[in-house]
Protein backbone atom coordinates (compact mmCIF):
# COMPACT_ATOMS: atom_id res chain seq x y z
CA UNK A 1 0.00 0.00 0.00
CA UNK A 2 2.79 2.42 0.95
CA UNK A 3 4.60 1.57 -2.29
CA UNK A 4 1.44 2.36 -4.25
CA UNK A 5 1.04 5.72 -2.48
CA UNK A 6 4.64 6.60 -3.24
CA UNK A 7 4.16 5.72 -6.90
CA UNK A 8 1.02 7.88 -7.08
CA UNK A 9 2.83 10.78 -5.41
CA UNK A 10 5.81 10.50 -7.74
CA UNK A 11 3.52 10.46 -10.78
CA UNK A 12 1.54 13.39 -9.40
CA UNK A 13 4.60 15.52 -8.77
CA UNK A 14 6.13 14.56 -12.11
CA UNK A 15 3.00 15.60 -13.96
CA UNK A 16 2.73 18.81 -11.92
CA UNK A 17 6.35 19.64 -12.61
CA UNK A 18 5.86 19.01 -16.33
CA UNK A 19 2.74 21.15 -16.42
CA UNK A 20 4.42 23.98 -14.53
CA UNK A 21 7.46 23.79 -16.76
CA UNK A 22 5.20 23.90 -19.80
CA UNK A 23 3.25 26.82 -18.37
CA UNK A 24 6.46 28.67 -17.61
CA UNK A 25 7.89 28.17 -21.08
CA UNK A 26 7.79 31.53 -22.89
CA UNK A 27 6.18 32.00 -26.26
CA UNK A 28 8.95 33.01 -28.65
CA UNK A 29 8.42 35.49 -31.51
CA UNK A 30 11.07 36.48 -34.03
CA UNK A 31 10.76 39.25 -36.61
CA UNK A 32 12.94 39.94 -39.62
CA UNK A 33 12.85 43.27 -41.43
CA UNK A 34 14.38 44.31 -44.72
CA UNK A 35 14.48 47.96 -43.65
CA UNK A 36 15.28 49.82 -40.45
CA UNK A 37 12.45 49.75 -37.93
CA UNK A 38 12.24 53.55 -38.31
CA UNK A 39 10.63 52.85 -41.69
CA UNK A 40 6.88 52.93 -40.99
CA UNK A 41 5.82 49.62 -42.55
CA UNK A 42 8.22 47.43 -40.62
CA UNK A 43 7.99 49.75 -37.63
CA UNK A 44 4.29 48.98 -37.24
CA UNK A 45 4.98 45.24 -37.07
CA UNK A 46 7.78 45.84 -34.56
CA UNK A 47 5.54 47.94 -32.31
CA UNK A 48 2.82 45.28 -32.43
CA UNK A 49 5.29 42.62 -31.28
CA UNK A 50 6.47 44.87 -28.45
CA UNK A 51 2.86 45.44 -27.40
CA UNK A 52 2.19 41.69 -27.42
CA UNK A 53 5.23 41.16 -25.20
CA UNK A 54 3.96 43.79 -22.77
CA UNK A 55 0.28 42.91 -22.69
CA UNK A 56 0.04 39.16 -23.32
CA UNK A 57 2.67 38.03 -20.83
CA UNK A 58 5.46 35.43 -20.89
CA UNK A 59 6.57 36.31 -24.40
CA UNK A 60 10.10 36.60 -25.71
CA UNK A 61 10.69 38.79 -28.75
CA UNK A 62 13.75 39.15 -30.94
CA UNK A 63 14.19 40.96 -34.23
CA UNK A 64 16.74 41.69 -36.92
CA UNK A 65 16.48 44.79 -39.07
CA UNK A 66 18.09 46.06 -42.27
CA UNK A 67 18.55 42.56 -43.69
CA UNK A 68 20.17 42.53 -47.12
CA UNK A 69 18.58 40.33 -49.77
CA UNK A 70 21.61 38.02 -49.77
CA UNK A 71 21.25 37.41 -46.01
CA UNK A 72 17.48 37.07 -45.76
CA UNK A 73 17.29 33.28 -45.97
CA UNK A 74 20.27 32.74 -43.66
CA UNK A 75 18.79 34.92 -40.90
CA UNK A 76 15.37 33.31 -41.27
CA UNK A 77 16.80 29.79 -41.05
CA UNK A 78 18.73 30.70 -37.91
CA UNK A 79 15.52 31.77 -36.17
CA UNK A 80 13.70 28.63 -37.35
CA UNK A 81 16.54 26.43 -36.07
CA UNK A 82 16.35 28.10 -32.66
CA UNK A 83 12.78 26.95 -32.19
CA UNK A 84 10.78 30.17 -32.31
CA UNK A 85 7.03 29.57 -32.11
CA UNK A 86 6.11 32.37 -34.52
CA UNK A 87 8.26 34.12 -37.10
CA UNK A 88 6.97 37.31 -38.73
CA UNK A 89 8.31 39.95 -41.07
CA UNK A 90 8.05 41.46 -44.53
CA UNK A 91 8.65 39.22 -47.53
CA UNK A 92 7.92 41.71 -50.30
CA UNK A 93 10.17 41.53 -53.35
CA UNK A 94 13.52 40.00 -52.28
CA UNK A 95 12.08 38.09 -49.34
CA UNK A 96 9.24 36.25 -51.06
CA UNK A 97 10.99 33.12 -52.31
CA UNK A 98 13.36 32.68 -49.33
CA UNK A 99 10.54 33.04 -46.79
CA UNK A 100 8.39 30.43 -48.49
CA UNK A 101 11.34 28.09 -48.98
CA UNK A 102 12.32 28.20 -45.30
CA UNK A 103 8.71 27.79 -44.13
CA UNK A 104 8.43 24.63 -46.20
CA UNK A 105 11.48 23.19 -44.43
CA UNK A 106 10.05 23.91 -40.96
CA UNK A 107 6.38 22.82 -41.14
CA UNK A 108 5.97 22.85 -37.34
CA UNK A 109 6.84 26.55 -37.10
CA UNK A 110 4.23 29.27 -37.71
CA UNK A 111 5.25 31.87 -40.30
CA UNK A 112 3.29 35.10 -40.96
CA UNK A 113 4.75 37.47 -43.52
CA UNK A 114 3.74 40.61 -45.31
CA UNK A 115 3.22 39.56 -48.91
CA UNK A 116 1.27 40.48 -52.01
CA UNK A 117 0.80 36.76 -52.75
CA UNK A 118 -1.22 34.01 -51.11
CA UNK A 119 -0.67 31.68 -48.15
CA UNK A 120 0.87 28.21 -48.49
CA UNK A 121 -0.19 25.16 -46.50
CA UNK A 122 0.49 24.06 -43.90
CA UNK A 123 2.17 26.93 -42.05
CA UNK A 124 2.86 30.03 -44.17
CA UNK A 125 0.30 32.79 -43.63
CA UNK A 126 0.27 36.24 -45.20
CA UNK A 127 -0.86 39.72 -44.24
CA UNK A 128 -0.75 43.18 -45.73
CA UNK A 129 -1.52 46.75 -44.74
CA UNK A 130 -5.15 46.96 -45.80
CA UNK A 131 -5.41 50.61 -44.84
CA UNK A 132 -7.07 51.82 -48.02
CA UNK A 133 -10.18 52.77 -46.03
CA UNK A 134 -8.54 55.53 -43.94
CA UNK A 135 -6.49 56.51 -47.03
CA UNK A 136 -9.82 57.15 -48.76
CA UNK A 137 -10.94 59.32 -45.85
CA UNK A 138 -7.73 61.36 -46.21
CA UNK A 139 -8.61 61.86 -49.85
CA UNK A 140 -12.03 63.19 -48.85
CA UNK A 141 -10.36 65.72 -46.55
CA UNK A 142 -7.88 66.74 -49.25
CA UNK A 143 -10.60 67.11 -51.85
CA UNK A 144 -12.53 69.41 -49.55
CA UNK A 145 -9.56 71.52 -48.42
CA UNK A 146 -7.60 72.05 -51.64
CA UNK A 147 -7.55 75.57 -53.03
CA UNK A 148 -5.60 74.76 -56.17
CA UNK A 149 -7.51 71.57 -57.02
CA UNK A 150 -4.12 69.90 -57.33
CA UNK A 151 -3.01 67.22 -54.89
CA UNK A 152 0.21 65.24 -54.63
CA UNK A 153 1.14 61.69 -53.66
CA UNK A 154 4.69 60.52 -53.01
CA UNK A 155 4.79 56.72 -52.85
CA UNK A 156 7.30 53.86 -52.80
CA UNK A 157 6.97 51.30 -55.60
CA UNK A 158 3.98 50.67 -57.89
CA UNK A 159 2.95 47.29 -56.49
CA UNK A 160 -0.55 46.32 -55.43
CA UNK A 161 -0.35 47.17 -51.73
CA UNK A 162 0.97 50.66 -52.49
CA UNK A 163 -1.26 51.29 -55.48
CA UNK A 164 -4.44 50.58 -53.55
CA UNK A 165 -3.58 53.31 -51.03
CA UNK A 166 -2.80 55.83 -53.76
CA UNK A 167 -5.94 54.93 -55.69
CA UNK A 168 -8.09 55.08 -52.55
CA UNK A 169 -6.74 58.54 -51.68
CA UNK A 170 -7.44 59.73 -55.21
CA UNK A 171 -10.92 58.15 -55.24
CA UNK A 172 -11.84 59.88 -51.96
CA UNK A 173 -10.74 63.24 -53.30
CA UNK A 174 -12.63 62.82 -56.57
CA UNK A 175 -15.73 61.67 -54.71
CA UNK A 176 -16.14 65.10 -53.12
CA UNK A 177 -14.33 67.24 -55.72
CA UNK A 178 -14.46 66.05 -59.36
CA UNK A 179 -12.20 68.95 -60.39
CA UNK A 180 -9.22 67.56 -58.50
CA UNK A 181 -6.01 66.55 -60.30
CA UNK A 182 -3.57 64.24 -58.52
CA UNK A 183 0.15 64.19 -59.26
CA UNK A 184 1.80 60.87 -58.32
CA UNK A 185 5.50 60.14 -57.87
CA UNK A 186 7.13 56.79 -57.07
CA UNK A 187 10.58 56.97 -55.50
CA UNK A 188 11.58 53.43 -56.48
CA UNK A 189 12.34 52.17 -52.96
CA UNK A 190 10.96 51.73 -49.47
CA UNK A 191 13.07 54.26 -47.63
CA UNK A 192 14.71 57.20 -49.39
CA UNK A 193 13.72 60.46 -47.59
CA UNK A 194 15.88 62.77 -49.78
CA UNK A 195 14.29 61.42 -52.94
CA UNK A 196 10.80 61.69 -51.43
CA UNK A 197 11.48 65.30 -50.46
CA UNK A 198 12.66 66.11 -53.96
CA UNK A 199 9.52 64.56 -55.45
CA UNK A 200 7.30 66.52 -53.05
CA UNK A 201 8.98 69.81 -53.92
CA UNK A 202 8.40 69.14 -57.62
CA UNK A 203 4.71 68.48 -56.96
CA UNK A 204 4.34 71.62 -54.85
CA UNK A 205 5.98 73.70 -57.55
CA UNK A 206 3.48 72.18 -59.99
CA UNK A 207 0.59 73.46 -57.84
CA UNK A 208 -0.09 70.76 -55.24
CA UNK A 209 -1.27 72.26 -51.96
CA UNK A 210 -1.83 68.99 -50.03
CA UNK A 211 0.32 65.86 -50.28
CA UNK A 212 -0.21 62.28 -49.18
CA UNK A 213 3.19 61.15 -47.84
CA UNK A 214 3.03 57.42 -48.41
CA UNK A 215 6.80 57.49 -47.74
CA UNK A 216 9.11 59.39 -45.37
CA UNK A 217 10.70 62.63 -46.58
CA UNK A 218 7.68 64.66 -47.65
CA UNK A 219 7.16 66.58 -44.42
CA UNK A 220 10.40 68.53 -44.76
CA UNK A 221 9.33 69.78 -48.17
CA UNK A 222 5.86 70.61 -46.88
CA UNK A 223 7.29 72.64 -43.99
CA UNK A 224 9.62 74.55 -46.28
CA UNK A 225 6.92 75.30 -48.85
CA UNK A 226 4.04 75.94 -46.45
CA UNK A 227 1.64 73.19 -47.55
CA UNK A 228 -0.21 70.53 -45.59
CA UNK A 229 0.34 66.78 -45.72
CA UNK A 230 -1.02 63.41 -44.67
CA UNK A 231 1.14 60.79 -42.97
CA UNK A 232 0.97 57.04 -43.43
CA UNK A 233 1.10 53.83 -41.36
CA UNK A 234 1.32 55.51 -37.95
CA UNK A 235 0.38 58.76 -36.23
CA UNK A 236 3.12 61.02 -37.64
CA UNK A 237 1.79 64.36 -36.43
CA UNK A 238 4.62 64.75 -33.91
CA UNK A 239 7.12 64.83 -36.77
CA UNK A 240 5.56 68.01 -38.15
CA UNK A 241 2.65 69.20 -35.96
CA UNK A 242 1.83 72.21 -38.15
CA UNK A 243 1.90 70.16 -41.35
CA UNK A 244 0.45 66.67 -40.76
CA UNK A 245 -3.35 66.79 -40.67
CA UNK A 246 -3.90 63.06 -40.10
CA UNK A 247 -3.21 59.89 -42.05
CA UNK A 248 -4.12 56.22 -42.41
CA UNK A 249 -2.85 54.25 -39.43
CA UNK A 250 -2.01 50.55 -39.52
CA UNK A 251 -2.28 48.62 -36.25
CA UNK A 252 -0.73 45.15 -36.51
CA UNK A 253 -1.52 44.23 -32.91
CA UNK A 254 -4.86 42.55 -33.71
CA UNK A 255 -3.04 40.41 -36.30
CA UNK A 256 -0.12 39.51 -34.04
CA UNK A 257 -2.44 38.76 -31.11
CA UNK A 258 -4.57 36.49 -33.29
CA UNK A 259 -1.47 34.67 -34.57
CA UNK A 260 -0.14 34.06 -31.05
CA UNK A 261 -3.49 32.77 -29.84
CA UNK A 262 -3.85 30.41 -32.80
CA UNK A 263 -0.37 28.94 -32.22
CA UNK A 264 -1.00 28.59 -28.48
CA UNK A 265 -4.25 26.72 -29.22
CA UNK A 266 -2.35 24.49 -31.66
CA UNK A 267 -4.83 25.65 -34.28
CA UNK A 268 -2.35 27.36 -36.62
CA UNK A 269 -3.04 26.88 -40.33
CA UNK A 270 -1.95 28.82 -43.38
CA UNK A 271 -4.36 31.69 -43.98
CA UNK A 272 -4.77 35.16 -45.40
CA UNK A 273 -4.78 37.46 -42.37
CA UNK A 274 -5.88 40.51 -44.34
CA UNK A 275 -9.17 41.06 -42.51
CA UNK A 276 -7.27 41.79 -39.28
CA UNK A 277 -5.84 44.94 -40.90
CA UNK A 278 -9.25 46.33 -41.80
CA UNK A 279 -11.00 49.09 -39.87
CA UNK A 280 -13.77 46.72 -38.74
CA UNK A 281 -11.24 44.49 -36.92
CA UNK A 282 -9.33 47.41 -35.39
CA UNK A 283 -6.35 46.93 -37.70
CA UNK A 284 -6.56 50.37 -39.28
CA UNK A 285 -7.96 53.76 -38.48
CA UNK A 286 -7.61 57.44 -39.19
CA UNK A 287 -4.90 59.08 -37.08
CA UNK A 288 -5.98 61.79 -34.61
CA UNK A 289 -6.38 65.33 -35.95
CA UNK A 290 -4.54 66.81 -32.96
CA UNK A 291 -4.55 70.64 -33.31
CA UNK A 292 -6.33 70.36 -36.67
CA UNK A 293 -9.42 69.22 -34.78
CA UNK A 294 -9.99 72.93 -34.04
CA UNK A 295 -8.84 74.40 -37.34
CA UNK A 296 -10.44 72.11 -39.92
CA UNK A 297 -13.95 73.06 -41.06
CA UNK A 298 -16.50 71.40 -38.79
CA UNK A 299 -18.55 70.14 -41.73
CA UNK A 300 -15.50 68.33 -43.18
CA UNK A 301 -14.79 66.59 -39.89
CA UNK A 302 -18.46 65.58 -39.61
CA UNK A 303 -18.46 64.24 -43.16
CA UNK A 304 -15.40 62.10 -42.41
CA UNK A 305 -16.76 60.83 -39.08
CA UNK A 306 -20.04 59.87 -40.73
CA UNK A 307 -18.14 57.94 -43.41
CA UNK A 308 -16.10 56.21 -40.71
CA UNK A 309 -19.27 54.97 -39.05
CA UNK A 310 -20.61 53.63 -42.33
CA UNK A 311 -17.36 51.81 -43.10
CA UNK A 312 -17.30 50.22 -39.65
CA UNK A 313 -20.97 49.22 -40.01
CA UNK A 314 -20.31 47.68 -43.41
CA UNK A 315 -22.72 50.03 -45.19
CA UNK A 316 -20.01 51.86 -47.15
CA UNK A 317 -17.34 49.98 -49.06
CA UNK A 318 -14.13 51.66 -50.19
CA UNK A 319 -13.08 50.30 -53.59
CA UNK A 320 -9.90 48.22 -53.82
CA UNK A 321 -7.96 49.19 -56.94
CA UNK A 322 -4.44 47.82 -57.23
CA UNK A 323 -3.73 48.97 -60.77
CA UNK A 324 -0.90 51.45 -61.16
CA UNK A 325 -2.50 54.91 -61.03
CA UNK A 326 -1.81 57.49 -63.69
CA UNK A 327 -0.49 60.86 -62.59
CA UNK A 328 -2.57 63.81 -63.80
Amino acid sequence: MKKFVWVVMIVFFSVSFALNASAAKPFKIAAIFQTAIEEPWDGVIHQACLKAKKEMGNIEYEFTEKIAAADFEKVLREYAERGFDLIVGDAFLAGEEPARRVAKDYPETAFAFGSEFGPVAPNFSVFDNWIHEPAYLCGVIAGRLTQSNTLGVVAAIPIGEVNRLVNAFKAGALKVNPKVKVKISYIGGWFDPPKAKEAAIAQIEAGADLIFAERFGVFEAAKEKGVLAFGNMSDQNAMAPDVVITGPMWDMYPTIKFCIEMVQKKAWVSMDLGEWSMMAKGGSRLAPFHSFEKTLPADVIKEVRDLEKKILAGTYRVPVDEQKPVSD
